[in-house]
C-alpha cells in the first residue's frame, strides 16, 4: 500500500474541524432561541421554618377548644356530684352541713382522688397549665399582659372563696400559685428575648 493511496482517500467520516462546526451551530442556535424566548426566573419553594411551623396565629380556635374540653370535663365533675348528692340531698338543710359529714362511696372517691392526683385532670399541674394557656390565648399571645392576666386570676380565685363561704382547700391556692409562676416566666422569657434582639 502507498501512502499517495491514503493521502488521496477522502474520509467517510468528519473531520475534527466539520464536527466542531457543527457543535458550534447547534450552540449558537441555542443561545439564539435562549435570547428569542427570554429568561423565566422560577423562585424555590418556601419551606417552613420550625418557628414558623408552631407560631400560634389562631387564638380563637385555641380558645373553642378549650372552652368544650373544659364543658367535657365539667359535665363529668357533674355527674360526679350529682351521683354523690343525690344519695344525702335529704338528710341536711343547708350546703354547709351537707359538706360536713358527706358520705363517699369507695368508686367515687377512687375516682375524685385521680382527678386531683398530681397528673389528674383537675390537679395542680394540669389545671395550671390550662389556666396560663387560656391567659396566653385571651392575651393574643402578648407577654406584656401577663401581669393583667395574673389579677384577673387571682380575683377569680378571690370570687370562689367567696362564693363558697370561706377559704377554698389548699389545693386551689397551690394550683393559683403554680398558674401565677408559668405566667411570671412566660412574662420574663419574652422580655429577656427582647432585650437580647434589641
Amino acid at each position: 500500500m502507498s501512502v499517495n493511496g491514503i493521502t488521496g482517500v477522502t474520509g467517510a467520516y468528519p473531520t475534527t474541524s466539520e464536527t466542531a462546526t457543527a457543535k458550534n451551530a447547534e450552540s449558537v442556535a441555542e443561545k439564539k432561541t435562549a435570547a428569542d424566548n427570554g429568561v423565566v426566573y422560577e423562585p424555590s419553594s418556601k419551606k417552613a421554618t420550625d418557628s414558623d411551623s408552631t407560631k400560634v396565629t389562631d387564638y380563637s380556635s385555641i380558645v373553642a377548644k378549650m372552652k368544650q374540653q373544659q364543658a367535657n370535663h365539667n359535665k363529668q365533675l357533674q355527674n360526679l356530684v350529682d351521683q354523690l348528692l343525690s344519695k344525702q340531698a335529704n338528710k341536711y338543710t343547708s350546703l354547709a352541713e351537707m359538706f360536713k359529714n358527706i358520705e363517699v362511696d369507695p368508686a367515687t372517691k377512687a375516682q375524685a382522688q385521680k382527678d386531683i392526683g398530681e397528673d389528674g385532670y383537675w390537679g395542680v399541674k394540669q389545671t395550671s397549665d390550662r389556666l396560663v394557656e387560656m391567659a396566653q390565648a385571651l392575651s393574643g399571645g402578648d407577654a406584656t399582659k401577663a401581669d393583667e392576666m395574673i389579677k384577673a386570676i387571682k380575683k377569680g380565685y378571690d370570687q370562689a372563696a367567696e362564693a363558697w363561704g370561706g377559704e377554698l382547700p389548699d389545693i386551689c391556692q397551690k394550683t393559683i400559685d403554680a398558674a401565677t409562676e408559668k405566667l411570671n416566666q412566660w412574662r420574663d422569657s419574652m422580655n429577656s428575648a427582647t432585650n437580647v434582639i434589641e
